[in-house]
């Protein structure tokens, strides 16, 4: 299995923004053309890139499409992309632009039997499910609302499903640049045979090297690439130099 390394292009209002714990008004980054930010990530050796509409993970619609349209047009590269994908129509959507993976949140939750319709339509590898965990709990509605269930219950029944793959936030330490908690990543990945991608503290390349260690399929980074603290291309370095 290929470690991947994904920048986060976050949109909200038209732009490109990183919010601390995920919650709206927390923006530590808000730049303008967010075509011209994941162009950017490319152009320092960038081939995954994580796009998450934050409108739509809130409202419960696709509010970015124009923006997410244009940067998928433009770059030729590994996309993932959530928020507001509710429907199976938005799935196909989604996908039929040249998204190579959608990421299913709060639509899995509510339905779990979807995973397994859009699996056998697109393939399992095309469809991802998100499980955001504050505090131990998986959240729901853009991280508002907390169900009481735990990742490692909801990875397995989600895998049973047909998922492809599981992006696992957490929640706690997400924009905070004070790096990763490995310990609830490392549980979900033993308890699972689908593939888990990581996000959420990631801070360091220290921290990406010891998601790739623990046994992760990828690591997300946002908001320490857009402050500096966090390097693309010595990340990319790292992860080809000591694989």
């Amino acid at each position: 299995m290929t470690f991947a390394f994904f920048p986060a292009v976050d949109l909200r209002g038209g732009k490109c923004v990183q919010l601390v714990g995920g919650v709206p008004g927390t923006e530590v980054v808000a730049l303008d053309n967010p075509l011209a930010q994941a162009e950017r990530w490319v152009a320092q050796g960038a081939d995954h890139l994580h796009i998450i509409d934050l409108d739509g993970a809130i409202l419960g619609k696709r509010v970015n499409a124009s923006i997410l349209s244009q940067i998928v047009k433009k770059l030729d590269l590994f996309i993932q992309v959530g928020g507001g994908i509710r429907t199976e129509e938005d799935v196909a959507s989604v996908l039929d632009l040249g998204v190579d993976r959608a990421i299913l949140g709060t639509a899995a939750l509510k339905d779990p039997d979807m995973v397994s319709r859009l699996a056998d339509r697109h393939g399992r590898e095309r469809i991802m499910v998100a499980l955001d965990v504050r505090r131990g709990d998986v959240t729901t509605e853009g991280w508002q609302k907390t169900l009481g269930k735990k990742a490692v219950d909801l990875g397995r029944l989600y895998e049973e499903k047909g998922a492809g793959s599981i992006l696992f936030t957490n929640i706690d330490v997400e924009g905070l640049q004070l790096g990763i908690d490995l310990g609830p990543t490392s549980d979900l990945v033993q308890d699972l045979s689908i593939p888990v991608v990581a996000a959420g503290g990631v801070t360091s390349v220290e921290d990406v090297l010891a998601l790739r260690d623990a046994g992760t399929a990828g690591a997300v980074a946002g908001t320490a690439i857009y402050t500096g603290k966090l390097s693309v291309p010595r990340t990319l370095e790292a992860i080809r130099r000591k694989s």
